[in-house]
């Protein structure tokens, strides 16, 4: 194997990049682009040569491919983060799976991309490399997601949402998560690798996201939702989470409302649906805290309505949820109706149903830098004449995974809710223009 060497020199900017890939073509490519964003590079064709040359010269940034002729990329992966704990390495593959891209995040790579690259994912990629070293060094942790247990929040304050008129003290308790945990996986929208770290939050707390690296403290409530097409962000300043509903819906319902998220951006969408959010949080436990929890009673018809769509929301004692949903074959009409009893039957006919998409979509949902997560195992993706790429769960899986968005999108008032929504051919953008009349007063 041959080791070439190009050596860029730029005021301020002089940090060591180390390219491992089997194609030549790549090498020249990466290195290029680098080069001209002022980065030194070394470049490599073997895994076990990549281990020498990291040794060596310590490279702050390391690209390496899945697929090496005498040695497997994972493999290379886990003896370079046994070699340095700290190493910054972006894997790469033009056939990787989803699978393939969350085992490389658990095992300690900051990120997954896949080929072709093109310049700015590549240099963008680079810099948060960089970025999450600096804080990683500094705390003494591993990896982004270790990054997230690792930082002290002692010093933040978590104010529980703004209270309404139509707040009302409940009978049931206030809860949160037993322990921390870690959840990996891609990111639906972004196509990139995400994580997130949950933690408990004391009582009166609310549920409050934290951005990764940057620390960004964005609550999880209504003021904060920023866009609304094709999911649910919310945004503070220039940092943002998206995708949130999806966890939001499982917290819903399981009534944790006091909870710390910190994440890479945007929420794991894992298999598209709640119900791994929901198993993980059985596994690690939920716990009563001892304090009576505050829910927002709907106190009054409320409506929003626009060229055939109309969601309604009005008061009922428990919190029901009804959608019709209509598209051409191979979809059809769909009504479901879910009365929210408890987190078995919410895991059971809810939680797993998947979000889906229109082949017919697809280039403007590119074309908004959206879905490019989406995979053959976590979306559903319907054809002109049928669904193309996996078994339904359910019959009306769609209208379910209507209902699910419907359930997270509302936990954004702060509070769990109690009150009847009546939905047709509504999105994340209608659930959230109903929210604002409750918190307006405008019924």
């Amino acid at each position: 194997m041959t080791c070439r060497q190009s050596w860029v020199h730029t005021e301020g900017m002089n940090e060591l990049i180390l390219i491992v890939d089997d194609e030549p073509g790549i090498l020249q490519t990466l290195s290029g682009i680098l080069g001209d964003e002022g980065f030194r590079t070394i470049t490599t064709l073997s895994g076990d040569e990549a281990l020498v040359l990291y040794e060596a010269e310590r490279p702050d940034v390391v690209f390496l491919d899945i697929w090496l002729p005498d040695r497997d990329g994972l493999e290379t992966l886990q003896a370079l983060k046994e070699l340095d704990p700290t190493a910054a390495v972006i894997m790469m593959s033009g056939h990787g799976t989803s699978a393939t891209a969350v085992k490389s995040i658990k095992m300690g790579a900051h990120d997954y991309l896949e080929k072709p690259l093109s310049y700015d994912s590549a240099v963008d990629a680079v810099k948060n490399a960089l970025q999450t070293k600096r804080a990683q060094v500094a705390t003494g942790a591993t990896s982004v997601l270790d990054l997230g247990l690792a930082r002290v929040d002692t010093e933040r304050e978590f104010e529980p949402p703004p209270l309404l008129p139509q707040i009302v003290q409940s009978s049931e308790p206030q809860r949160t998560i037993k322990k921390s945990s870690v959840i990996y996986g891609l990111g639906l929208h972004s196509g990139s690798r995400t994580g997130m770290v949950i933690q408990p939050l004391p009582p009166d707390s609310g549920i409050h996201f934290i951005t990764l690296p940057a620390g960004t403290q964005i609550p999880a409530h209504l003021s904060y939702v920023a866009q609304t097409d094709y999911a649910t962000t919310l945004t503070s300043g220039k940092d943002h989470i998206r995708t949130v509903e999806h966890l939001l819906s499982a917290l819903h319902v399981a009534g944790i409302t006091n909870l710390l998220v910190k994440v890479h951006g945007e929420i794991p969408v894992l298999d598209g649906s709640s119900v791994e959010f929901c198993k993980h949080l059985l596994e690690i436990g939920i716990e009563d805290q001892g304090v009576p929890r505050k829910e927002l009673v709907v106190d009054r018809r409320y409506e929003v309505s626009d060229a055939g769509k109309s969601l309604v929301l009005e008061p009922h004692d428990g919190l029901f949820v009804s959608y019709f949903l209509s598209y051409p074959p191979p979809v059809g009409d769909q009504l479901v109706e879910f009365e929210v009893t408890d987190f078995a039957a919410f895991m059971k006919e809810v939680a797993p149903a998947r979000t889906f998409g229109f082949m017919r979509d697809m280039k403007m949902i590119n074309e908004l830098g959206l879905g490019s997560g989406g995979r053959l195992d976590n979306f559903i993706l319907v054809g002109e004449d049928n669904v193309l790429n996996t078994e339904l769960r359910f019959p009306d899986e769609f209208a379910r995974h209507k209902v699910l968005d419907i359930i997270g999108d509302m936990y954004l008032l702060g509070y769990p809710l109690r009150g009847k929504i009546t939905a047709r051919l509504t999105g994340h953008r209608d659930n959230v223009a109903v929210q604002r009349l409750v918190v307006e007063g405008v019924g």
